[in-house]
């Protein structure tokens, strides 16, 4: 394929050069776009690497305004984009929700008398990922604030707002236990301001000595996760942690000789953070006498507290620079809520396939938000056409600037790209969401040329044997960065100046090829995905 792309230029270059029959259009007069040629040159040369041999990979490059196609490598077949979904689901939350839109949590009571809660006490969700300990710790404390002392029923954890199908469609099994592959529910905690929703944070570290037991902690301190530590301190950090499926249970193994983290979903995420609301309730004053069960909220019963996240626009970052698979899953069932009234994938996900198609994405399947099944689908050219067609949206400032940043170090900034491309023309310039699971790598987003013109390109490979090949996106997006319609219409001038033009070699346009060296990519900084 790369090479038939090859020969259709050489022919397309020979056609224009020599004028085309009965047009009356002098020879040189339709030359191929200046740049162009050299760009398709170099592109393929990179293309032309041997891990890509037993792979398939899958590019397109296009002006953003005019929509010209600068070059294309089966831009119109389908690829497993990893992560480059969540470009669809961020840009149709915005649309669908707003910049503005803030996740809300409710502590609710049927009927209250002086200080006491006659009856349940509800926590009900809406699917904030950003709740924090500390955050249900300050929703107790407005409770007590409100001059509540004793609840004489349950407290009640009210994850309605979304279904009780937890786990994506084709997820890996082997998956669930990691804070990538959290449980999605309406009501949730995260153990950090990366925010992901749904995980504690394990922590390992070095004994009393040589043979003895490790210690062991959570971040945030709970008791709704049971730690089986089986770990000791040793000469060398080999940590295994493992939580017991359908369980709460964490078995911690191995030897360790520094300090060890470890991220881990939990597997009932409304009741872990109904766990965290009631200890901060106990710590305030307010005595619950019931257990802690899962229900839904009585349909009068008054707000108690209430809790607002950040905006839409400022979870951007997190999400987006990171990468949270949560934060997709949870804003495509948010959607769905919106548009439909359903919290779930499939009403979710209907509306992020209108949003795309809508927006020129012509072939897409999609199975969830954030890419971390196998089954979703999207063509390079699919996603091109969107990242071009949405840069007339009044949200579009937030989420350019939300996109990771290649070559800035700062984590909030550079994001998953913060270690690449780094001290090249597109350090600082090249906004882009990075994709990886086993045997995929994509990078899709915004690059601006030598010239200032502004370019969408998207590069998929699926099916390597190799490493992934991601020092090859970075070579296309540096390429990218140095293209220069204007050096090349300048070195055409100037060939043409002081060259006849009799002789058909000379009069098609100067290149402006660069040396091999130009494409080595030594500058490249190990970096993870």
């Amino acid at each position: 394929m790369r090479l038939s792309r090859r020969i259709t230029i050489m022919l397309a270059g020979a056609v224009l050069a020599t004028g085309i029959a009965g047009s009356g259009v002098p020879a040189g007069a339709r030359d191929p776009a200046p740049g162009v040629a050299d760009l398709t040159r170099d592109l393929d040369q990179i293309l032309a690497d041997s891990r890509l041999d037993p792979a398939r990979a899958g590019v397109a490059v296009r002006a953003a305004a005019t929509g010209e196609d600068l070059y294309s490598l089966d831009a119109d077949k389908l690829f497993t984009p990893a992560s480059n979904t969540k470009l669809l689901t961020s840009a149709a939350a915005l649309d669908t929700l707003g910049t503005d839109f803030r996740f809300t949590t409710d502590v609710l009571a049927a009927s209250t008398v002086g200080r006491t809660v006659v009856g349940d006490l509800t926590l009900r969700g809406t699917g904030d990922p950003t709740m924090l300990a500390a955050d249900y710790d300050a929703l107790a404390a407005k409770v007590a604030a409100a001059g509540v002392k004793v609840v004489t029923g349950r407290l009640i954890a009210d994850d309605t707002w979304f279904d009780d199908v937890r786990l994506g469609t084709d997820w890996a099994w082997d998956d669930e236990p990691y804070y990538y592959a959290g449980q999605i529910s309406a009501l949730t905690a995260a153990p950090d301001t990366d925010y992901d929703a749904g995980s504690v944070i394990v922590s390992v570290a070095p004994g009393d000595g040589p043979g003895k037991a490790a210690t062991v902690s959570t971040t945030p301190a709970t008791g709704y996760v049971k730690i089986v530590n089986r770990a000791v301190t040793g000469d060398e950090t080999d940590v295994l942690v493992e939580r017991q499926h359908g369980t709460d249970t964490v078995v911690v193994s191995g030897t360790v000789s520094e300090p060890y983290d470890e991220w881990v979903a939990v597997w009932d995420p409304a009741l872990y953070a109904a766990s965290l609301f009631r200890e901060g309730l106990t710590r305030h004053g307010v005595k619950v006498l019931g257990p802690t069960v899962r229900g839904t909220a009585p349909a009068k019963a008054a707000t108690v507290a209430s809790r607002r996240s950040m905006t839409l626009g400022d979870l951007l970052v997190p999400f987006l620079k990171l990468s949270n698979n949560m934060h997709a899953e949870i804003l495509t069932k948010t959607m769905g809520r919106k548009v439909s009234g359903a919290g779930t994938w499939a009403a979710g996900l209907a509306v992020t396939t209108a949003f795309a198609q809508a927006n020129g994405v012509k072939t897409l399947r999609l199975r969830d938000g954030s890419g971390l099944s196998r089954v979703d689908a999207l063509t390079p050219a699919g996603i091109t056409a969107l990242l071009a067609a949405v840069r007339g949206k009044p949200w579009f400032p937030t989420w350019y600037a939300a996109l990771p940043i290649a070559g800035q170090a700062e984590r909030m900034v550079g994001g998953t790209l913060r270690s690449r491309m780094g001290g090249t023309a597109a350090a600082g310039n090249v906004h882009a969401k990075t994709g990886s699971l086993t045997g995929v790598t994509a990078l899709s987003g915004y690059v601006t040329s030598a010239d200032g013109e502004p370019l969408v390109f998207s590069v998929i490979s699926n099916g390597y044997l190799s490493g992934p090949p991601r020092d090859l996106e970075d070579r296309i997006a540096v390429r990218l960065a140095q293209f220069s319609r204007k050096a090349a219409v300048d070195e055409a001038a100037a060939a043409r100046s002081v060259t006849p033009r009799s002789s058909p070699q000379e009069t098609a346009p100067s290149s402006s090829r660069r040396s091999a060296g130009d494409l080595e990519c030594s500058w490249l900084k190990p970096a993870r995905c």
